[in-house]
């Protein structure tokens, strides 16, 4: 009897789907139902670096952009880790006063860094720079920071190298989660909380898209053809000041024996 009442159910089944036009399980059974208020829209992170300025001066501009997705962006804090090529310098005691006067929240972490040495050796520097909300762009952020070309060998044909800039590290660090953090985060990195902030906390190290793979400089340095020239020149300047200032000084200075 229960054999047979088991045909029956079966065949009943059998029976329900055909009329029902049904001939394999929906797709419903198997995805779990997704909330558009839990599962975040993924919008790209945009970051652009110009330099701006002639000559062996130059300032350093990144802005950061986030997609229209983000909110109480408010409540989050945008730190760029920065490399310095050996081809270029920060000067730390020019930060310290751009931070005096709030231009820019930017400090060295390389430690026994050399301002004076020519690229060739001089060493990668490190520099964590606090970003500021873009007060023209509600979803935006900028870093500011000042670079100086160091002294380069002379080449023997060229007149001129390249220094790259590589793209920053992208750290971010929010008083409250939120979804769409899992969005861009790759993992975790200490750093300080602040810049007059001993605190350490946990950033999230952000994926973004570049506007350009890197930054290329473009620096003049001087042909070994000539160096004879240059020598010659610079020793005859050097004697003729020194003669005058010896003369100057003879001729006007007032001597007491």
């Amino acid at each position: 009897m229960a054999a047979w009442a088991v045909a029956v159910r079966a065949a009943a089944w059998l029976l329900l789907w055909a009329v029902t036009g049904r001939t394999r399980w929906p797709a419903t059974a198997f995805t779990a139902p997704s909330d558009p208020g839990i599962r975040a829209t993924c919008s790209e992170i945009i970051l652009r670096q110009e330099v701006l300025k002639d000559g062996f001066h130059r300032d350093l501009l990144i802005k950061v952009k986030f997609g229209e997705s983000i909110e109480d962006l408010q409540t989050c804090r945008l730190l760029i880790k920065l490399y310095i090529p050996t081809g270029l310098f920060v000067d730390p005691y020019e930060l310290a006063s751009l931070r005096e006067r709030n231009v820019t929240e930017a400090v060295m972490v390389s430690e026994n860094f050399n301002i004076e040495a020519p690229n060739y050796l001089s060493k990668e520097a490190e520099v964590l720079i606090y970003a500021r909300q873009d007060s023209q762009c509600i979803d935006c952020f900028q870093a500011f920071l000042p670079v100086h070309y160091r002294y380069h060998r002379p080449h023997s044909k060229d007149g001129e190298t390249f220094i790259v800039i590589n793209n920053p590290d992208l750290l971010m660090y929010c008083d409250q989660e939120f979804p769409i953090l899992k969005c861009w985060a790759q993992s975790q990195v200490a750093a300080p909380c602040a810049l007059k902030n001993r605190d350490i906390c946990q950033w999230n190290n952000m994926k973004y898209k570049s506007v350009y793979k890197n930054v290329t400089l473009q620096v003049p340095v001087g042909l070994t053809i000539h160096t004879s020239l240059v020598c010659s020149v610079t020793l005859l300047i050097t004697i003729l000041c020194s003669t005058l200032i010896l003369v100057a000084v003879f001729k006007y200075g007032h001597f007491s024996l």
